[in-house]
């Protein structure tokens, strides 16, 4: 249940990027990897100190630390934003590939955080309790933004970026807001992975994590939060369950992809008139 939750926030984060202003990012695990780096910096390094501070209060310190991952997460989306999201489609798609890699291997090079090794000793703070309420959270915060004056803007780059430069939309703007916003809540995500798992790991962040938040992003259909929650829990349920056949099980996960984009190429979750436009 706690994957779940976390999984749902990291796919909701990503379709604030992909779906609405249809951009197609492919490094959002980098964003994950600075914010689980980052939190489990605060609460190893400074946790003895900021609990002193606190008067010995746990759930302060993780607040913090989980609020520290989401704006380190956000700088980095400022980062590789004010550059490449002048950028469309393919181009766009293969820098910010190149930033999840180059954020992998920086931490990959670093001692400080154990480099190669990875990084031990975190405290688990991540419970149900705080993963189900930082999943809402996201959920909230991003339904919110997308049914506000800052959704229109998000919706008219997606369907027609020329029309809407035309039309005096600052479109080079509403792609940073949306990119550091999906950027913040995938760091806030990779605080609560890191101190689930007690451990991380460079690798951990790499390409294959990316895929895997798109694929759940496109399943449930992009631009559509419900169906991306709902695709979220269903393959992370399907990945565990799978387990039991051992080296089969990501030849099996990998075909019920395969079989899922044939049969439902729109996503699983969307239906009516629009059931067949991608907004990407």
């Amino acid at each position: 249940a706690v994957t779940c939750a976390i999984n749902v926030t990291r796919a909701v984060s990503l379709n604030l990027i992909n779906g609405y202003p249809g951009q197609f990012s492919l490094g959002h695990a980098g964003f994950m990897g600075v914010g689980a780096y980052a939190a489990a910096v605060v609460t190893t390094s400074a946790g003895s100190a900021l609990l002193v501070m606190f008067g010995g209060q746990e759930w302060l310190l993780f607040a913090v630390a989980l609020l520290a991952g989401g704006v380190a997460a956000a700088l980095a989306g400022l980062v590789v934003g004010v550059p490449s999201l002048r950028l469309r489609g393919d181009y766009l798609a293969i820098m910010t590939l190149g930033f999840g890699e180059i954020i992998r291997v920086v931490l990959q090079n670093i001692d400080a955080v154990g480099g190669a090794r990875g990084l031990a000793g975190i405290p688990g703070y991540t419970s149900l309790a705080w993963s189900l309420g930082i999943a809402a959270i996201t959920i909230y915060a991003i339904w919110a933004m997308v049914h506000s004056s800052w959704g229109r803007g998000f919706i008219a780059v997606a369907d027609d970026e020329i029309a809407a430069e035309a039309m005096g939309i600052n479109t080079v703007r509403y792609k940073i807001i949306a990119f550091l916003v999906g950027a913040f809540f995938a760091g806030v995500a990779g605080g609560l992975y890191a101190h689930f798992r007690h451990y991380i790991a460079p690798q951990g962040f790499g390409f294959d994590r990316s895929i895997e938040i798109v694929v759940m992003v496109i399943l449930g259909g992009m631009g559509n939060t419900l169906g991306v929650i709902a695709a979220a829990i269903l393959l992370t349920l399907a990945s565990e369950t799978l387990r039991q056949f051992g080296d089969l099980r990501m030849i099996i996960y990998s075909v019920l992809i395969v079989v899922l984009m044939i049969t439902r190429p729109q996503g699983l979750f969307r239906w009516g008139p629009r059931a067949g436009r991608a907004r990407a």
